[in-house]
């Protein structure tokens, strides 16, 4: 099949061999994503080598759930064990023996076919378009941030970062009532924020600590806001968020990148601060929201091509103006 392989190198390849596991479910991909975590794993996150790609919709053509055949489906991307408590309970997502699609020892979606146990596949409204329901994974992610913090009208937050993720992040937001600010690096980035509802604030250099701090002073954000959310895949998110959080305010980290974060973590006893992972959501309430309409995902996509483009895709991807870089798989 074809098939987005990371070895060490970035290939695409034609003789993949098909993607099957025993007592799972074989789907045809019809579209994929392309993700900040897809861009940092090639430059050495998580140590995976494989097919790329978790964000996906596809076509169920084989599964030991015969009512599944013919469904288009998304995907929880957590393959958990089945027998431990975590499992057991329902959340797989913390599974100690966990594969990840396309991220933990399981070939991923950029490819004809995947496979993901039956229980993991959630249907998709004919309502939906096949584009949109690409958006059910990382939109999942962003509301995974209303499950673990309380935020609500009277809260302040902030969201360091512009890019897909960040807009996400803020077009849920937007349903609690509260005016998020956006804090990035590019124009067109930010106003697409603006008109979702966001204040946004832009930041240029912001690579060591002293250029943030400059930053924090000039801007006048210090110890601000109840929650800072971190989605800006730079290891400078970080400091940066801690030194916006108001005293025994919460920082929501979502990024993930492969290079290691320096930290005065003198601020975090000092001033209180609850420091939140916050990782996958689930697919089912992000499918409820995007069939009732209220999020367009849509203006966020600034490519499409083929499977046969995807080393193309893959470049446009991670250059500093894209957003979400769609592959027509199928």
């Amino acid at each position: 099949m074809k098939a987005l392989m990371f070895d060490g190198n970035l290939r695409f390849v034609t003789d993949a061999p098909v993607a099957r596991r025993e007592g799972e479910a074989l789907v045809k991909v019809i579209r994929a994503g392309i993700c900040n975590t897809d861009l940092e794993i090639v430059k050495g996150y998580s140590g995976f080598h494989g097919i790329l790609g978790h964000e996906f919709v596809g076509r169920v053509i084989e599964s030991p759930e015969a009512s599944q055949v013919g469904q288009r489906v998304v995907g929880e991307i957590n393959a958990g064990c089945g027998t431990c408590n975590l499992c057991r309970l329902g959340d797989s997502r913390h599974c100690a023996a966990r594969t990840v699609l396309g991220i933990k020892a399981r070939d991923g979606a950029i490819a004809e076919y995947l496979s993901l146990p039956g229980r993991n596949l959630i249907e998709v409204p004919d309502s939906l378009s096949d584009t949109e329901a690409v958006f059910a994974e990382p939109l999942a992610a962003a509301l995974n941030i209303l499950e673990q913090v309380k935020i609500d009208s009277s809260t302040s937050v902030a969201v360091i970062g512009d890019g897909k993720l960040a807009q996400l992040i803020i077009l849920v937001l937007a349903q609690t009532g509260c005016m998020p600010t956006i804090i990035g690096k590019h124009q067109e980035k930010l106003e697409l924020a603006k008109n979702a509802g966001a204040r946004s604030i832009p930041v240029n250099d912001t690579a060591n600590q002293v250029a943030i701090d400059d930053w924090l002073e000039t801007s006048k954000l210090k110890n601000e806001f109840d929650v800072v959310i971190e989605a800006s895949g730079s290891e400078s998110g970080l400091p940066m968020a801690l030194a916006l959080a108001r005293p025994r305010g919460i920082v929501v980290l979502k990024s993930t990148h492969h290079k290691f974060t320096s930290l005065n973590m003198s601020l975090v006893t000092v001033n209180e601060i609850t420091i939140q992972g916050s990782r996958c959501g689930r697919l089912r309430p992000a499918i409820d929201l995007l069939a009732s309409g209220i999020i367009n995902p849509l203006p966020l996509i600034s490519g499409e091509f083929s499977i046969e483009e995807s080393i193309f895709a893959f470049k446009q991807a991670a250059t500093p103006t894209s957003m979400k870089v769609i592959l027509s798989v199928s």
